[in-house]
Order: C-alpha cells, then structure tokens, then sequence
C-alpha cells in the first residue's frame, strides 16, 4: 500500500521537475513557461493513465457491484499525491504569471509569498478544495466494493488534456487559431459527457443493476456516494457553465477582430486542473 503512494510521490514531482529541466534546456525557454507547460503535461499524462486505468476496469467488470480489479485500488493509492502536488504545482504557475508585467492583481506585492498564496487561494479555491476533498474523502472512500464504478469516475479525465491543450494556447496568445476552437469543441463535448452526464449515469447503473426507478436510487445507496455527489457535481456543471459561457464568447466573436489579450473563459472558467 504505502509504496504505491511512495511511488506516486515521487513519479508526479519527478516528471514535473524532469519536463521543466528538459524544456528550459532544450527549447530555451523561461523558468515560468517551462513551469507552466509542465504543470499541464503531468496533467495530461496523468489523465492519460487514469482514463486507460478506467477502461481496463470497467470491460473487466461483469457485475458492477461485486466484481472486483486489482487496478482499482492500486492506482487509487498510485495516484493520491497527484493531488497533492497538482496544489502546489498550480501554485508555481500562479506565483510565475505574478512575476510577468500586466499580471499582477490590485494591491498585491508581487514579491510577497504570503500575499500571492492568499491570492492564489482566493482565486482557486474551488480548484483547492476539489482536490483536498477527492484526497481526503474520495479516494479513500472508494477503496472497496464497486470497482466498477470507481472506473467510471477514473473516466471523468478524459477531458483533462484538451484544457490543458487550451491553457497552453492561451499561454502563447493562440486564442485566434482554428486548432484553439477544435481543442474548445472537443473540451466542451469531453467534459459534457465525461464529468456533468458522470454523475447521473452512475445513479442509472446502479438503478439498473438493482432492478429499481433511478430516483430510488439515493436512498439505498451508500451515504458516502450520496454526499461525493451532492459536492462534486455541482462543480462540474458550474465549471461547465463557465465553458460553455466562453464557448459562447469566442465563437460568436468576428472572425477580423484581434487575439484576445486576457485569458478565455473558455478555459480559465475552471481556475486550475479539472480533476
């Protein structure tokens, strides 16, 4: 058990500093950028493996409640400290914008550490809390039956890179490009379907699985599924609402106007990661 979160902790950090060393020398770049391309590699990367880890369980999985994979629990403990270091790694990216001239907030010191974690707490705290609520609750509370299910949600990062992919062309003021309205249409639809419709679909199994009208479904299911999904799916279709809201504002915006210079909605409506 605790070498796979070992592992973990030492996989995420280690590919985060590994890519940033690599990008600085490679490409020329500076520290803030190489941190910030980075931060949404590992993203990337992570969501990768988590989603691979989710289609492995689910096609495994004849019975959704007692059928059992070894998978499940492993990268549950392998993937922890992703959380974990995903806080402090938005963090970095948070404190480097802060060192470029235009970004820095109203009354804030940019030198002064303690103010920009203040600022960086207010600004992502949902992200924040998302994060410390999955590592504290979550994943410990899925250790167990229902691996089944547990694949499902690993699914809900599929829509991890193409935000990552959309905070990287925004970095690089490649808001006007037709690859940054693709990357929007695909975020929009992966993240409809793999983070707002989640939710739902688990209660529609279950409903299934037991014979029984899905609105009867909360009231047998464990409290602890109940309670992760009256917190969690509300942030989704509140991040959701956000994308589509700057779905809205790039697409309907005139095709001879000039690149946007402050970040998109499209993307910057969900703060950090998407996890």
């Amino acid at each position: 058990m605790w070498g796979l979160v070992a592992a973990g902790s030492v996989f995420f950090p280690g590919l985060f500093l590994l890519s940033k060393q690599a990008l600085k020398q490679l490409m020329g770049w500076s520290e803030g950028d190489a941190a910030v391309v980075s931060t949404r590699l590992v993203s990337s990367i992570q969501s990768i493996m988590a989603s691979s880890a989710g289609c492995i369980i689910i096609t495994s999985c004849r019975d959704v409640i007692e059928d059992r994979h070894w998978l499940t629990d492993a990268y549950i403990l392998f993937a922890t400290p992703y959380f974990a270091y995903d806080i402090y790694a938005m963090f970095l990216c948070y404190w480097h914008k802060l060192q470029v001239k235009g970004h820095e907030e109203a009354g804030q010191s940019v030198g002064s550490m303690g103010a920009a974690v203040i600022g960086y707490l207010r600004r992502e705290f949902l992200m924040v809390l998302h994060h410390i609520f999955m590592v504290t609750f979550c994943f410990p509370a899925s250790l167990g039956k229902g691996d089944y299910f547990q694949g499902i949600l690993f699914l809900a990062e599929l829509s991890t890179p193409s935000v990552s992919l959309g905070k990287v062309l925004i970095q690089y003021k490649k808001q006007h490009t037709l690859l940054h309205k693709v990357n929007g249409v695909v975020m929009l639809l992966t993240f409809f379907g793999c983070r707002v419709l989640l939710f739902p679909y688990l209660y529609y199994a279950y409903g299934r699985y037991a014979s029984m009208p899905m609105y009867q479904v909360p009231l047998v299911a464990p409290w602890q599924c109940n309670l992760g999904t009256a917190l969690l799916w509300p942030l989704q279709l509140y991040w959701f609402m956000l994308i589509c809201r700057g779905a809205l504002r790039l697409f309907t915006k005139r095709s001879n106007s000039p690149p946007l210079t402050n970040p998109d909605p499209l993307l910057n409506g969900k703060g950090g990661n998407e996890h």
